[in-house]
This record gives C-alpha cells, structure tokens and sequence, in this order.
C-alpha cells in the first residue's frame, strides 16, 4: 500500500514539472504573437506608402499599359511551422498549397513543414528556416524574394502565389492563398491630381524598382503573419495540453487520497485487531 501510495505521489510531482514546461512554453508563444501583431501595423504601413508610389508612377506610363511576364506556370511560398508543439499547423498548409495550386514550384519555409512535406513524397526546389524571433522577419523576407528573383529569371514561373496562415482575433487561424506576382496595376489607385511626380528615373524601370519593393513589403507581411500563426497554434497547442495535464492531476489527486484513505483504514485494523489482542492475552 506504501509503495503504490509513494508511486503515485512521484507520479503527481512529474507532471506537476511537466505543467511548469507546458506554462511556461504557452507563455512565450503568447508573448510572440502580441510582438508579432503589435508589429504588423508597421508593415501595412510601408506596403500602403510603396502602393501610392505604384499609383503616381503609373500616371507616368500610357493609360493602357500592362506589365510583360514571360512563363505563367507558378510558384508557390509555402510557410510552415520552424519548431515543434504546433498541431497540425504544417498539415494544413501542405493540404492548402497542393490542393490549390497541383504541379507549382515549391519554395518551403519551416524545417517542420519540410520534414512533413518529405514524408508526403513532396519536393521543395527551395527552403529555408522559419524565422524564430520578429526581428528576423525582414532578412527572411529579403532571402525569399532573392531566391524568387533568381528563379524568375531563369525563365521559370512569373506568377507567384504565398500560401500563409493567419491568427484571428478569436484565435482561429486561417490558411490564406495570396498573389505576389504578377501586380494587378489595376488596384493601384492613381492620384486625382494630374500633376506628375518628379522622378529622377525612366517610368518603365522606376515602376520595376517599386515593384520589386512592393514585393518584398508583400512578403514581409506573410512573414510576419505566418510567425504569429505558429505561435498562435504553439500556444493554442500548449493551452489543450495543460487542460489534460490538469484532469490528469485531478485524477491522480483522488487516486492519492483514495490509497491514503485506504491506508489510513489498513491501520486502523490494524491497532483495532492488535489491540483485541491484547485484551485476549490479558
């Protein structure tokens, strides 16, 4: 009875260190996404200020001028979980990006995503690390556009799509399909004012600069989203896992009472039988 009774209390104090991890871990994730979110006013900023260059750089360029791009077979960005503890995050990502685009060049971010991947038989014509703290976002968004850049100009696809999960207010985190090449101009809006912008550059490689700028705020943005996500599905992940270790406590907790009550009980029959005993012998 002591023994079972010792087990179950060395039982009680592991998971007891268990929920300290648990806690701990959803703490950071929670910290991660609030840094996270309080960041990405900041890019809808820059993109917004790239977008109104876009629009006055347009009035430089005949009314019906369209964009050239050579190959329209795509690529499509992938952003997948870095670390562990997230669900089926990747899973949802992977299910996303081949359902709606079959037969597209993958570029992968997330060493779990490209494990998971793997073990579908799916190959990445490249990948990269997941960025793990937000000031990393913008190198990672830079590496990603070069790596675009590159392959784009090997005659490879010009339409290229990102494929991006995104927490919700409620904590619901959605997978979204977003376009990145090639620009609709028209949703750039143009000035009112027929004023032309003073520029210092031929309108035709101006607009490819600012391209390539808008780009890479595009890509930031996902980025950023997709490292909130991650920590959104961390700690959503870690919240379900102290609510078991919680009943598993509880469970543990009425187990331990009930073998001390037990042993309590044993005792007592114990001093009760001893005791007759000593009257019988008297």
């Amino acid at each position: 009875m002591a023994d079972r009774l010792a087990q179950v209390s060395a039982q009680i104090e592991n998971v007891r260190q268990l929920q300290s991890v648990v806690t701990a871990m959803r703490g950071i994730a929670a910290s991660r996404v609030q840094r996270a979110r309080a960041l990405l006013a900041g890019g809808d900023a820059y993109s917004a200020v790239v977008s109104l260059a876009i629009g006055q750089a347009l009035t430089l360029l005949p009314a019906d001028y369209r964009a050239e791009h050579g190959s329209r077979r795509a690529a499509v960005v992938l952003f997948c979980a870095e670390q562990g503890f997230a669900g089926a995050y990747s899973e949802r990502v992977l299910d996303r990006g081949s359902a709606d685009l079959p037969g597209a060049t993958m570029f992968l971010v997330g060493s779990r995503g490209g494990m998971a991947a793997r073990e579908r038989g799916l190959t990445a014509a490249w990948t990269a690390p997941m960025a793990t703290h937000p000031e990393a976002v913008p190198a990672l968004a830079c590496t990603i556009a070069e790596a675009l850049y590159e392959y784009v100009a090997d005659g490879a696809p010009s339409r290229i799509e990102v494929v991006v999960p995104v927490s919700g207010p409620a904590g619901d985190i959605r997978i979204e399909r977003r376009s990145v090449l090639p620009l609709d101009l028209s949703s750039f809006r143009r000035p009112i004012a027929q004023v032309p912008p003073l520029t210092t550059l031929p309108p035709h490689e101006l607009l490819e600069r600012l391209t390539a700028e808008y780009v890479y705020a595009k890509l930031c943005e996902a980025t950023m989203h997709a490292y909130a996500a991650e920590n959104q599905a961390r700690m959503m992940a870690m919240t379900s896992a102290r609510n078991n270790i919680e009943a598993r406590l509880t469970e543990l907790g009425q187990r331990k009472l009930q073998l001390r009550q037990d042993e309590i009980t044993s005792e007592i029959v114990e001093l009760t039988a001893g005791a007759h005993a000593m009257r019988a012998m008297r």
